[in-house]
Order: structure tokens, then C-alpha cells, then sequence
């Protein structure tokens, strides 16, 4: 008896330390924000505090690393990451990852120019013979990514775009209406680069997990906690919190987007 028991025992801790694995997460992200980002060294972010709160309630430990969205998507593929915040999905990446059925948020990729140099956009043939300036891993629309018009260079980073914007390096800069306004507003730019009110493409963005063992019940588990929350004051209290960092910029109230190379009009209002 004195062997079976040691033998349970054995058992037993070999289970807890697979469930204590199981239940501590190691994410990858870059900081993006107002999304998700560093402040005096702590992680903050709209998409962060919520992706937090949802783990605190299930009970999981995350370890997070903010890394260059490139390595992010390299230490995805090969498994040096449970996971990756605020990724878009696609069927490239639908072999390796797993979605939760809710998106954290929705982006809208616009693109910004010098104002001393402006460009007329109104559909994507206006972009012909021009460069622009984009991050590395990103994925925007389809009619963007393929076009054969003008050239896409990337930029370590939206703040050296923006610089490279500046100094005429790049004719214009594409990014998120919220990232970009945010980044405007930290650097002290808003009177020298301008948002163009051409909706380029828009998307959702998830938390999403390499496809592992278990992993499941997890998107699932996180799916239903975060539609739970989307549901609570506290929801909406932190997306107004974030909204009052946001710059209010005056422009045409009708949010314009293009598809398959044509300029189409929605009535609407413009994301702050």
C-alpha cells in the first residue's frame, strides 16, 4: 500500500503540474497604442486591460513580452509563444492559430500625409507612382496588399514612418485612425501631418493561440467571458476612458472607403 500510495502521489503532482502549465499563458505583442502599450513600463492599452480582466476571471496567468510585430509572428510558428494580442485573422494563419468567436476590437486603416505636401485620394489609382510607408507583418486589404500602383516600404516602427513622412522619404503613411491620432497627438504633430478621411480597409482584432492541446475549450472559455463583459458598465466606462485620450479631428462626417479600386461613400460618422 505504502508503494500505491507514493505511486498516486506521483500521479497526482505529475496532473497539477500539467494543469499549472496549462492554466499560465506566455502572449506576444507589440505596442500599439491606444490598443496596447507600455507606460513607465507597465502594459496598458484598451485591448490589454480587457484581455486581462477576461484572464483574471478564468483564472489564468499570462506572461506577457511586447516584441516587434515581425518576431511576435516568428515566435508564434515556432512555439516560442502560447499566443499573440490583437492579431487579425486570415486563412494564412488559420492553419497554426486558434480565434475566439469575439474580436477584442475594430480597426479602420486610414492613411496620413506631410501637409506640406498633400496628395489627392479619393480612390486607389491616386496612389500610382507614390510610397508608402507601412509596418512589417501587417496585414491590410486585400486591394492595398496586391496592388501593383505604388510601393509599400517598411518602417520599424509608426513613429520612424511618420518621421520618414516628415522628410519626404515616404509620401504617405498608412496606420489605424486611433494609433495614428494617438501618435499624433504624443509627438506633437498634429500641425504638420494630416489624416485622410479614405477608409483603405478595416478589420477586427482577436487574441489568438497557437493550435495546441486544450487550447479549445480556451478560445472558447475566452469568447464567452469577453462577450460576458461587452455587456457590463465597465465596458463601456474603460472604452469612454480611452476615448477621452483621443484627439477630436474636424473632417467630412461621410466616412469614405474603397473596394476593388473604386472610391464608395457610407454615411457616417468618424471613429474617435
Amino acid at each position: 500500500m505504502p508503494a500505491f500510495t507514493l505511486v498516486l502521489t506521483a500521479l497526482l503532482l505529475t496532473f497539477l503540474s500539467l494543469r499549472a502549465q496549462a492554466e499560465s499563458l506566455r502572449l506576444v505583442t507589440e505596442p500599439w497604442a491606444p490598443y496596447v502599450y507600455l507606460q513607465d513600463g507597465k502594459p496598458t492599452g484598451i485591448d490589454y486591460e480587457i484581455t486581462a480582466l477576461v484572464f483574471k476571471r478564468l483564472g489564468i496567468d499570462v506572461e506577457w513580452q511586447f516584441l516587434p510585430w515581425r518576431r511576435c509572428l516568428m515566435m508564434l510558428q515556432q512555439g516560442q509563444a502560447d499566443g499573440a494580442l490583437d492579431i487579425f485573422e486570415s486563412p494564412e494563419r488559420e492553419s497554426e492559430l486558434l480565434y475566439p468567436s469575439e474580436p477584442l476590437s475594430e480597426v479602420e486603416f486610414v492613411l496620413y500625409q506631410a501637409k506640406a505636401r498633400p496628395h489627392l485620394f479619393n480612390r486607389l489609382e491616386d496612389l500610382r507612382g507614390l510610397k508608402v510607408g507601412i509596418s512589417p507583418g501587417f496585414l491590410y486589404g486585400k486591394d492595398f496588399r496586391q496592388s501593383t500602383l505604388f510601393e509599400r516600404e517598411p518602417g520599424p516602427s509608426l513613429e520612424a514612418n511618420l518621421g520618414k513622412l516628415l522628410l519626404g522619404r515616404v509620401d504617405l503613411v498608412i496606420t489605424d485612425r486611433k494609433v495614428g491620432r494617438y501618435a499624433l497627438k504624443e509627438q506633437g504633430l498634429e500641425d504638420r501631418i494630416e489624416e485622410l478621411p479614405l477608409v483603405v480597409s478595416r478589420d477586427q482584432q482577436f487574441l489568438a493561440v497557437r493550435r495546441n492541446a486544450g487550447m479549445d475549450l480556451l478560445v472558447q472559455r475566452f469568447a464567452a467571458e469577453l462577450r460576458r463583459f461587452k455587456q457590463e458598465p465597465a465596458y463601456a466606462a474603460l472604452l469612454a476612458r480611452y476615448a477621452a485620450l483621443q484627439p477630436v479631428v474636424k473632417q467630412d462626417t461621410r466616412v469614405k472607403t474603397f473596394d476593388k479600386n473604386a472610391a464608395v461613400e457610407q454615411q457616417g460618422s468618424s471613429a474617435h
